[in-house]
């Protein structure tokens, strides 16, 4: 069993280096806007307890099944404590079923991720996105610090990538690669 954490900035990529990784690997897709969304829909606002809930079921039954590996993708904010708590959790959660696991963080510049936030993928697989106003508007206006400091992800298994001029599936191959996947 192998996890991939894709972690990084909003629209800087995450889930389509994902798709990318998918496409050469055996392992199985869950973006973080599969749970967002879906709760958002049912409850016309997004309930993080609800989507923690949820990512943890599946997280469990997949760790547990016979799958070859899960990529995982979402914003980490490195400044909350919560947010490496969380990390902590999920693989945790892995470990118990001697998981493997990798972690990618992905930077672009604010101008790059502005022009991702409006292609035709994204806009189609997150439905909350396509309110780009909106999308916008969040990016400018985040206080989150997504990009980690030099020297501080302390995991074996780590790879930053500034992926702004690199194609997605040239991406994905450099970490099938670097992992051994």
């Amino acid at each position: 069993m192998k996890l991939l954490f894709i972690f990084g900035d909003q629209a800087v990529g995450k889930m389509t280096v994902g798709q990318e990784i998918a496409k050469i690997t055996d392992l199985r897709l869950f973006y973080n806007h599969m749970t967002i969304d879906l709760v958002k829909d049912v409850f016309a606002e997004v309930r993080w307890d609800t989507v923690d809930r949820l990512r943890d079921v599946i997280f469990k039954d997949f760790a547990a099944s016979n799958h070859f590996g899960l990529i995982f993708t979402f914003m980490m904010a490195f400044n909350l404590q919560s947010e490496w708590d969380y990390v902590a959790h999920v693989t945790d959660i892995f470990k118990k079923h001697n998981a493997n696991i990798f972690y990618i963080e992905l930077t672009a510049p604010l101008e790059i991720r502005l022009h991702r936030n409006k292609t035709e993928n994204r806009l189609s697989c997150k439905p909350s996105k396509r309110d780009r106003a909106e999308s916008e508007r969040l990016i400018l206006s985040s206080n989150y610090r997504c990009i980690s400091n030099d020297g501080e992800v302390p995991f074996e298994n780590y790879i930053k990538i500034d992926n702004s001029n690199l194609l997605p599936d040239i991406v994905a191959k450099m970490i099938k690669e670097r992992f051994s996947l």
